[in-house]
């Protein structure tokens, strides 16, 4: 606890005093406190406080405009490590998280990209602390950014586009395979569409992306005509776009689609088939075709254009002939 109290005065003073003088306060502060038996409720300090740090942290990321799964996966990964640590937060070093990643790592044998998020999340949390006043300085500071392995992601073939369309065998699979092919939205923002929301005079809808945003995504001549034959096959007066096949006809989750598609891609045998790949997929084209990327951002939802150009993987051949134009 003396070593503590001795650690949080020095932290204090380093924007006052220069290394030599802080030394010096360090020796006087341990001679100072020799002898002395110092006793603390940490413990009831750290049930006290550590709950509320974290609760009002979500609660500033809720402002923010965070989706609640987000702020799920904020809550649970900063839980996970104040558990773990066992201190007080205010108390948290950086030598502490480094140990805490590590063993994190070897523990659950995770990837170099999950160790960064967590380590993303934990920057978050605690620089929002610094701001707050809570602490003097951010632990993770000092922790930089992991370096992780770009592994090129796989797209869809025309060839393989073609093959699931032919191969669907219920008209609402084929409308989703062509909506997704050609707007390139999310999932979860498809699952969540209504009949209602379709304009198919202008062949666009409506979509809210992450943080509650609405976007305007635009879909084909095909996905339209195969998007109309579905909606008018179907007796069930559900106002959702897309519906389970079979009586009560409910909303279609996200889990449902992928498992639609996964049996779609065994008969094929095409690998990996997955409802996040058709939006790569788009946003691959795109780029090859000539489409502004601060465009395609707008069209993705993205708020950020980094997150643009890890979805858009140009393509080998491509590059091939932009060598033989422009320098071969």
């Amino acid at each position: 606890m003396k070593q503590q109290i001795i650690s949080d005065v020095v932290q204090q003073m380093l924007p006052h005093l220069d290394n030599a003088q802080l030394k010096e306060l360090q020796k006087v502060l341990e001679y100072a406190l020799l002898g002395c038996e110092i006793t603390k409720q940490e413990e009831k300090e750290k049930a006290n406080e550590n709950p509320k740090l974290v609760d009002d942290f979500v609660a500033a990321k809720r402002i923010e405009g965070c989706s609640e799964k987000t702020l799920k996966y904020y809550r649970t990964t900063i839980e996970a490590m104040v558990t773990s640590i066992d201190k007080n937060i205010r108390h948290i070093r950086t030598e502490d998280l480094r140990s805490y990643l590590t063993d994190y790592q070897s523990k659950h044998q995770s990837s170099r990209v999950t160790i960064d998020n967590i380590r993303r999340i934990l920057s978050s949390f605690f620089s929002w602390l610094e701001d707050e006043d809570y602490i003097l300085k951010s632990p993770v500071r000092r922790i930089h950014k992991v370096k992780t392995v770009t592994n090129i992601k796989e797209t869809y073939t025309d060839e393989e586009l073609e093959k699931m369309r032919d191969n669907c065998t219920e008209l609402r699979d084929l409308a989703i395979v062509d909506m997704l092919a050609s707007t390139g939205m999310r999932i979860g923002e498809m699952v969540l569409l209504n009949k209602a929301d379709i304009n198919f005079n202008e062949r666009e809808c409506i979509v809210f992306g992450k943080g509650d945003k609405e976007r305007i995504v635009y879909f084909d001549a095909r996905a339209k005509i195969h998007l109309q034959n579905y909606i008018n096959s179907r007796t069930d007066d559900n106002p959702a776009l897309f519906v389970t096949l079979r009586s009560p006809y409910e909303r279609i989750k996200i889990g449902g689609i992928e498992v639609r598609l996964r049996e779609i891609g065994k008969v094929l045998n095409i690998e990996k088939v997955h409802p996040h790949k058709f939006r790569r997929t788009l946003a691959t084209m795109a780029i090859d075709k000539g489409m502004p990327i601060e465009q395609l951002q707008q069209l993705l939802g993205h708020k950020r254009i980094d997150t643009t150009l890890q979805y858009a993987m140009v393509k080998q051949s491509n590059v091939k002939q932009a060598h033989r134009k422009y320098i071969g």
